[in-house]
């Protein structure tokens, strides 16, 4: 496949502010979450040759989380790994064998993210907390985006973080816990509050008219909730 022309990047980013996608990357877009759609849900995105050159044009800092809703996660990680993944974060219900995908991963240098849709409770999760390094709940039904935020959702963050006795967060302080679906300006409040240090926004940073500002107070937000719970320890 031909290496992809991200002109109109560039040309939409202008438009919203006289910025370029490269004036972003130092903000919270050095993390970039691409989502990978196929046959788990209805749409069909795109596969490894973009996120080849994506890497080749963004350089080697900004870090690719891979949000794999595909129906047989198990057979792109060695073709995501070759195009430049740091990350691959895989739905628990789309496999029958966590721990053999998790070592799979590991072993194509690659971190581990491990995602649940909204109908999945936490426990399921519980038992590979501290086999992966981020846990991804989902707070709109994966698939779709621009959709209405789960608050319901919630406390399933709270669970992953150990909500009163703490136990998750005790037990693996290391992990990263991510909100995606739904989340901007009137929901992130909720997500940090609820104990996720990492969220992912979309529709909301995308339909901005300043997106830079939509990006610093996902960001703050998230940072001074994070600090508020080192506070409280």
């Amino acid at each position: 496949m031909a290496s992809l022309n991200y002109n109109w990047l560039d040309e939409w980013l202008y438009h919203k502010g006289g910025i370029s996608k490269e004036s972003l990357l130092p903000l919270p877009a050095l993390w970039q979450t691409l989502s990978l759609l196929r046959h788990f849900v209805p749409n069909i995105t795109f596969g490894h040759p973009v996120v080849e050159s994506l890497r080749k044009q963004l350089g080697q800092d900004p870090f690719f989380d891979m949000h794999m809703m595909v129906s047989r996660p198990e057979q792109w990680v060695k073709p995501m790994a070759v195009a430049g993944a740091n990350q691959y974060t895989f739905h628990l219900e789309a496999t029958e064998n966590p721990g053999a995908l998790i070592k799979d991963i590991r072993e194509n240098g690659m971190k581990v993210g491990l995602a649940i849709k909204p109908g999945t409770t936490v426990e399921y999760l519980a038992p590979w907390a501290n086999q992966i390094d981020m846990a991804l709940v989902m707070t709109v039904e994966p698939g779709f985006g621009g959709q209405k935020f789960m608050e319901d959702m919630m406390p399933k963050v709270k669970e992953v973080f150990g909500s009163g006795v703490h136990w998750l967060r005790t037990q693996f302080p290391s992990l990263d816990i991510e909100v995606d679906g739904g989340v901007g300006p009137d929901t992130i409040h909720k997500c940090a509050e609820a104990g996720a240090n990492m969220i992912v926004s979309g529709s909301a940073i995308m339909r901005s008219e300043d997106p830079r500002s939509v990006i610093n107070l996902l960001r703050n937000v998230c940072s001074e909730a994070a600090q508020k719970r080192s506070l409280d320890r």
